[in-house]
């Protein structure tokens, strides 16, 4: 074996100036200073005799080895860490660091019934957050950079693994008095596409909401132009158009104050399944399915409506 190995610190440098693009911001992501960091990656081309990166004053480029590179080194981190976790995992479970992403339309719904019962049941465990769409959160577990993911599905995940929560029921919302005296449940073929407002390409929301309703013209016509669940609330309360928002969203009172009318969507597929999802084979499985029963139970007394609404 040969005694000039890469160390881990010169595969993180290489990883975050790959993921940031800048010597600056890379250097900021690892806590350590430009020239440390700038160091750290010539050495590591000097160690392995070959250019990763191509400099410049305005661009940073990578060869092509540099990318193949970057890829071993994500892997490599991952197993690293996953090895510090199964000494972590051998002892008190759910306690030291815990890395999660969460996806928009769950973040601030969910959250707020979840941590005060994660502080009180498991006071060591230390959960660091991150929001990000549901694409983004799969690459970050992926490549390591958190342990789990609040996500939606139906999404495409690959070789990860994962446990629905709960079922998060689609509902539609209006106007008021538009319609009139609207019926206790809506059928898609009731929605109006030249109205229907979704959230923008990135948010699994908007692919869960097209796919309840099984309409093409739908996914043609669609004006997808908001950001976020609270700013297409805005937009219907203000008479532009209608939309559609999880359950877990009206009851946490993303329609307090408005005028809004919601009702349950009627269709084969008018609900998402929230799940946990992390890596397969991780060594903090167990850790998983127990932080799994946690959520589950928090949301089961904060995130649905009664059954008469």
């Amino acid at each position: 074996m040969s005694s000039y190995l890469p160390t881990l610190k010169q595969l993180q440098y290489l990883v975050a100036l790959k993921e940031q693009g800048h010597f600056g911001k890379a250097a900021e992501a690892c806590f350590v200073t430009q020239s440390t960091l700038s160091a750290g990656i010539r050495e590591l081309e000097s160690l392995i005799g070959v250019t990763l990166v191509e400099r410049t004053r305005r661009v940073v480029r990578f060869t092509a080895l540099g990318d193949r590179i970057v890829e071993k080194a994500h892997r490599v981190l991952r197993e690293a860490e996953e090895l510090a976790a199964i000494a972590e995992a051998s002892g008190k479970p759910l306690t030291g660091e815990l890395r999660m992403s969460v996806i928009p339309t769950i973040a601030p719904f969910l959250l707020p019934r979840m941590l005060p019962r994660l502080r009180a049941d498991r006071p060591e465990l230390k959960l660091y957050l991150r929001e990000e769409t549901s694409q983004a959160a799969i690459e970050s577990l992926r490549h390591g950079n958190v342990d789990c993911v609040l996500l939606a599905l139906p999404f495409p995940m690959g070789e990860l693994d994962s446990e629905i929560l709960f079922e998060d029921r689609l509902y539609v919302a209006f106007p008021q008095d538009d319609p009139t005296n609207p019926p206790e449940w809506i059928k898609p073929g009731m929605i109006d596409e030249s109205k229907l407002l979704l959230l923008e390409d990135g948010h699994c929301l908007k692919d869960h909401a097209l796919a309840a309703c099984n309409r093409p013209d739908l996914r043609a016509s669609a004006t997808m132009m908001g950001t976020s669940l609270h700013t297409l609330i805005q937009m219907v309360d203000n008479g532009l158009g209608v939309t559609m928002i999880p359950e877990m969203a009206i009851a946490g009172g993303i329609l307090d104050h408005t005028r809004i009318t919601a009702r349950p969507l009627k269709s084969d597929r008018s609900a998402r399944d929230i799940a946990l999802v992390w890596r397969r084979n991780s060594p903090r499985e167990k850790e998983f399915h127990m932080l799994a029963e946690i959520l589950r139970d928090a949301a089961a007394k904060s995130c649905r409506l009664p059954e008469a609404a």
